[in-house]
């Protein structure tokens, strides 16, 4: 099953072609079966070599910049007739029309499904919803006793301020206990007391 980064880097290149007015930009995606080396053929012409070339550097350029992927191999450059830019999970194929008319690439993989760019991006999107969907309720599932637990702390913290509170209140309510007051002596007892501790 193709990945979702290769759907990207195949959608990039398919339009990175159109940028560079590419003729008959066509997806195949290939009967598992039958093919082994790769999910994909990107099939291009140019009107002629020097636009061939352009478009095999526009893709190669793109994919680098964007996603920093570079093709395993890159063959027929010099002639510029027929490019064949292999990037394991899709090979890009970019033809002159009279090599592309003689080849015959669709006719040879008659197995192979044909698949619209505006197909394969709304594929593309479905797929990374879907995967967004399933990393949030993992996230969430996470999290769950995480915030349980965080419950239960705020939930004992608040049970706790509440107590010393109550305990607080409580004593501010009770009355003061008095100090044992000294029984009140006139001069007169006080200069009593001091003369019989003398006598004595």
């Amino acid at each position: 099953m193709p990945s979702t980064e290769s759907r990207q880097l195949l959608l990039a290149a398919a339009a990175a072609c159109e940028d560079k007015k590419a003729e008959d930009v066509r997806i195949f995606a290939l009967d598992p079966s039958e093919s082994g080396l790769t999910d994909y053929f990107l099939i291009c012409n140019g009107t002629n070599e020097r636009q061939n070339a352009a478009i095999t550097d526009e893709i190669e350029l793109c994919l680098k910049r964007d996603f920093g992927v570079t093709p395993n191999s890159v063959e027929g450059r010099r002639q510029a007739e027929w490019i064949l830019m292999d990037y394991v999970d899709f090979i890009v194929h970019v033809f002159s029309p009279e090599k592309r008319a003689f080849y015959g690439l669709e006719r040879l993989r008659k197995s192979a499904t044909t698949i619209s760019v505006a197909a394969l991006n709304a594929e593309l999107k479905a797929k990374i919803a879907s995967a967004r969907v399933k990393s949030s309720k993992k996230i969430a599932a996470k999290s769950t006793p995480a915030k349980a637990a965080t419950a239960r702390k705020t939930a004992k913290k608040a049970v706790a301020k509440k107590g010393a509170a109550q305990k607080l209140s409580a004593a501010m309510k009770a009355p003061a206990k008095k100090a044992p007051s000294k029984p009140l002596m006139g001069k007169k007892t006080a200069a009593k007391a001091a003369r019989t501790k003398k006598t004595k």
